[in-house]
Formats: structure tokens, sequence, C-alpha cells
């Protein structure tokens, strides 16, 4: 302690002035520590209100990306070299199709035709029929003389000569499609072709000619109908060809103008079908005597709306197909903006539609397609069922596929590697066959748009498209792989106005050649000129107990570790019909280790020494 000045430090000490001053001191020092430690439980409790007060602290943002569907990788390399040839002139067709276009934009001009191959003189080798349009009642300036069918006899060796003249097919109507069956029963292929102002049936009298047998058969239609695809089949496994015959929309050239479709909100177009109500198919049952009763309605082919109760269809497409191997045929019906319909055979004349029900309906969301058309294969050669369907522009193909068992479906598409591929084109006729007899079945489609000036308003978009060929890579492989030109030559995709399309063996070397049909204009046709060296084998059934030309009747081939299928179905695609001769691929295998014939109705025919490399005639036992 330092001494005061001011006092005497001499002096004795107060000892209560101690006392206090040491009082002093011990109450300063404990009110420093009480203000410190008021300032802390202040401080204390400023951060726990703080703490408790706050916001909570923003999460990490979490960033799912979305990736678009692609289809697998495929090895492309690995397909075969198969060219394709464009011998259209050099084959001698000179045909080219009429569509009565005259400037007013009719929704039919656009739809195309198609046409078949067949044999109609019985010498084995395929002929061919060419479906013609004809020019409008009201036409400023119609053709003289007026465009008629065509057909055309092969020599056996793929060249044709014309033959229409007098055949009795040289007659003028709007024709869209074909359908051929021998439905007599006198061996002789007899032709239906459908078109705007119902059916006409031509009975095959033998030596090139034909006759109009319609009326008394009673298939016609009524005049306002427009019909589409048609398939000669069998419905109750009797032995007679019975006919269905799809129906597009219900159509006149007043609706169309009341519809009144326009692109750039001036001038007419093509419309789509969704402002023109839907038509109903019709079935017709063959009595025996060359007439046949309509069904349709008893049947249950004639599905409604069950909002409306208008008809619901509008049908492009027809697969025919025993779909649940009960040895009835079923029909699966592609339609043009609503959904698809599946009729299964009740073995009693009736049919139930049942396409919702196994997924065929509509794509995996629920929506319908502009479906246009159709084929069905065992594409990975074991027991499931593939349904291709053909889509409008920026709608992908649809692959339906049977999962495990014959009741349920689902779209493949993107997995089997076809569904990204096939989304911008529009795709009408669809063919699964074998082009390089490797033994699976491959997958073309024929493309074209409907409206000329397409390109004006969507840049991606041309009114002439190349067709597309998606390789069978084998199960288990890879699924499709899209073929290009390096693979398969520059004439196959030849951009055109694709519509029907249709395959025959024209040449008789085994593989299987191809003709696309267009819109308006002359058709392609395209050999096949493959030499990889793969085996094949060619099978012709002719039916006794059933109908003779064995429609609806398959064949299992076993060879080379795997079970192929095929059915004998002329109509398949858009509009048309081919050959009726199964094809077989072998690849290397030269030898065939069982097969069997499954009639209609049960009945199964085992086969015994087939010739490989060769056409193989067999008969119904």
């Amino acid at each position: 302690m330092k001494p005061d000045p001011q006092r005497d430090n001499n002096a004795p000490r107060d000892p209560n002035e101690e006392v206090a001053h040491y009082d002093d001191a011990v109450i300063g020092r404990a009110t420093r520590w009480s203000a410190l430690a008021l300032l802390l439980v202040i401080a204390l409790a400023t951060a726990v209100v703080l703490w408790l007060g706050r916001k909570p602290a923003a999460a990490p943002a979490q960033v799912t990306r979305l990736e678009a569907p692609v289809a697998p990788v495929s090895p492309v390399a690995a397909a075969p070299t198969v060219r394709f040839t464009d011998i259209t002139s050099e084959s001698g067709l000179r045909f080219s199709r009429y569509n009565g276009a005259d400037g007013e934009k009719l929704l039919p001009e656009t739809m195309g035709g198609g046409g078949a191959f067949l044999d109609f003189d019985n010498d084995g080798a395929p002929d061919l029929l060419l479906v013609n349009a004809a020019p409008w009642p009201w036409a400023r300036n119609p053709p003289t003389p007026a465009p008629t069918h065509a057909l055309y006899h092969n020599d056996g060796h793929g060249h044709f000569t014309d033959v229409t003249a007098g055949s009795g097919l040289d007659v003028s109507s709007y024709g869209m499609g074909v359908a051929c069956g021998d439905f007599d029963g006198d061996g002789r292929v007899d032709v239906l072709i459908t078109g705007v102002g119902g059916n006409h049936l031509f009975r095959n009298l033998g030596n090139g000619r034909f006759k109009d047998v319609t009326a008394g058969a009673g298939v016609g239609g009524e005049p306002g109908d427009w019909s589409s695809s048609a398939a000669f089949i069998d419905i109750d496994n009797d032995g007679k060809l019975d006919l269905f015959v799809a129906s597009y929309v219900r159509w006149s050239r007043d609706i169309d103008f009341q519809v009144g479709f326009s692109l750039d909100g001036k001038n007419r177009a093509y419309g789509p079908p969704m402002n023109f109500q839907g038509s109903f198919p019709r079935l017709f049952h063959n009595d025996g005597d060359g007439h046949f009763t309509d069904v349709s309605a008893k049947a249950g082919v004639q599905v409604k709306n069950s909002s409306t109760g208008v008809p619901a269809a509008k049908s492009l497409g027809i697969a025919p197909v025993d779909l649940n191997n009960d040895g009835w045929i079923d029909l699966v019906v592609a339609n043009d903006t609503v959904q698809n319909l599946v009729f299964t055979n009740r073995h009693d004349g009736t049919f139930g539609e049942v396409g919702a029900l196994l997924g065929i309906a509509f794509d995996t969301l629920g929506n319908a397609r502009g479906a246009m058309g159709i084929d069905v294969a065992r594409h990975r050669n074991d027991d499931a069922l593939g349904i291709a369907i053909g889509n409008f522009a920026n709608e992908m193909t649809a692959l339906y596929v049977t999962q495990g068992r014959a009741e349920l479906f689902a779209d493949e598409a993107i997995p089997e590697g076809i569904g990204p591929a096939s989304r911008l084109q529009l795709k009408f006729g669809m063919l699964f066959l074998d082009y390089d007899l490797d033994g699976w079945p491959d997958l073309l489609s024929a493309n074209g748009h409907l409206e000329e000036d397409i390109t004006r308003i969507q840049k991606s978009q041309s009114y002439h498209q190349p067709a597309q060929l998606f390789w069978n890579v084998g199960a288990g492989k890879g699924g499709f792989a899209e073929i290009k030109a390096d693979k398969a030559g520059p004439d196959l995709f030849k951009p055109i106005v694709g519509r029907g399309s249709a395959y025959a063996d024209i040449d008789g070397d085994g593989d299987l050649d191809v003709i696309l049909f267009q819109s308006s204009g002359p058709p392609l046709l395209l050999r096949n000129d493959q030499k990889l060296g793969n085996h094949w084998v060619r099978i012709k059934l002719t039916g006794q107990k059933q109908n003779r030309d064995a429609i609806g009747a398959s064949v299992i081939l076993h060879a080379g570790g795997h079970a192929q299928w095929r059915q004998v179905m002329p109509t398949r695609s858009y509009l048309s019909q081919s050959e009726l001769t199964l094809s077989f691929g072998l690849g290397r295998s030269d030898r065939i280790d069982s097969a069997e014939i499954h009639w209609p109705g049960g009945g199964i025919q085992r086969l015994h020494s087939l010739k490989i490399d060769a056409l193989n005639l067999v008969n119904e036992e």
C-alpha cells in the first residue's frame, strides 16, 4: 500500500476503519463478479434464445438426373451385308398408283394403297396384283382412260408381264387394300379389293380371268363404307374361308370440307382422323354356296364408344393370329388415334374384345396412338409372340410381347432396340421377315408422311421418307439393330411416300424379296441379293380337311438349336398380302431336327425328310 501524504502514517489506526475498508473491498470484488456472472447469464440466455429461434439450415441440393430412354447398344458391326437392289423397271413393272388428288386435299388421297403377291395360275411363281384408285365423280380433269387395278404375271425368275387387259381386274374403283384366298375351294385364289365405296370380290375363273361376284356373294358392304385392310380367315374351323373387313372412318367429301383441316390456318391440308367419326368393321361368314352372311353384330366385332355410342374403331391394319394357342384364329386390329382392338375367338361364332385387358390397346402411358400397319412373329424363337405396329410420326413403333403367358403383353420396343430409332418416322407397312436367312425374323418398316408441305411446319419431318430395316441380333444378344445403307445398299432406303408392303421369293433363290407401295406413284420392287451361303427351307401347305390355302395353319421347325414358328397368313403389313409359302432360314445348319404342322382346330402333322435349300409341297393328311 502506498503511504497517504495527507495523513500521519505513524498515528494509531482505528480498528473499525480497517474492518470497514476490508468490507468495502470484499463488496467491490463481489459486485464485480456478480456483474460478470450476470453478463454471462444474459449472454447465455441470449444465445439460447437465438439458437431456439434459428431457421433450420438449408439442406444440400439433391439433383436427380433424368435421362431419356435409349436403345441398348447392339452389335451393328456384326450384322451381315445383304444388298437389296431396285429392279422395278428391270422387272417389267410399269404401274403407277393414281390417288385422285385434284387440289381439294381429301383424306383418302393420302392414305395410299397396297398390293398382293399371289399365284393366280398355280404355276408356283408369285404374281403381283397392284391396287389402284379412281378419279372422283366431281373431278375437273379426270385422266382418260380411267386408271384400273393391275395384274402382272411372274415368269418364275422375277420378271413380270402385264396381263391386266381382259383379266376382269381391269376395272376402275377407288381401291385401297386387298385380300387373297380360295373362298370357294376350287383350287384357285380369289381376290377382294377394299376401298372408298365398299368392297369388290373377284372369283378366279382360271386362265387368267376373274369375275366380279360381289353382289351375289353379299360382301360389298354399304356405298358409304371406306374399307381398308381385309383378311380371309376361317373363324369356325369348318374348312371354309370367312372374311373380315376393317373400316377406317365415316367419310364423305362434305364431311371432309366441314372438318376443314389446315396446317397454317389459311390453306386446306390433309387432316388427321380425330375429327372423323369411327366406323364398324364387317365380318362375313362363308355359307359354302358362294354366298356370305354378314354376322358382324352378333359376332361381337362392332364395338361402340361407351360414352358416345358411336363406332369405336378407326381401323387400318389387321393381324389374324391364334393368340392363346387354342387352335382358333383371333384378330388384332390396329386403330388410328383410338385404342387398338383384340378379338379373341370364343369357339361359338362370337368374339370377345380384350385389347385393354391384354395390354395391347394403348401405349405404356395409357394413350392411344396413330396405328397403321401390323405384323406378328415369334421373333425370339421361343413361345413369346411379338406384335409390331407402325405408328404416326413422333410416336415409336410398338412391339407388344407376351410376358410369360399368352394373356398379357407389354410394349418392349425400347429394350428391343426399335423404339427410339423409329420415333421420328411416320410408319405404315410393317413386315417381319428373315432377310438374311439366319433363322431370326427381322423387321422392315415402310414410311412416308401424309402432307406434302409438312417440312414447312415441322423441320424434322419430310413427305418422302426412307424405309427402316432392323436386324434381329438373336434372343439374349441385344434385340434388334438398325441397319443402314452400308449393310443393305442404298436402294432400300430411297425416300418414298411409303404405304403398304409385301414379300415373296420372286426368283426362286430361297430368300425373300420385297415390294413397297406408295401413296401415289410407282412401287419399289427390291430384289434380295444376299450371298451369305446360309441354308434355307420353304414349305407350301395345301389343306384337305381345312381350307385349301391352309390359311391359319402354322409350322414349328427345330434346327440349329432353336425352334422357328411361321404362320400361313398372307394378311400382314398395311393394305397388303404376302405369299402363302413359308420360308425358314437355317443359317449354317444343314439339317432339320424336326418339324410339325399345327392345323386350325388343333390337329398336328409331323413332317419328315424335308429337303434343304428347296421348296417342299405338303398336303394335309
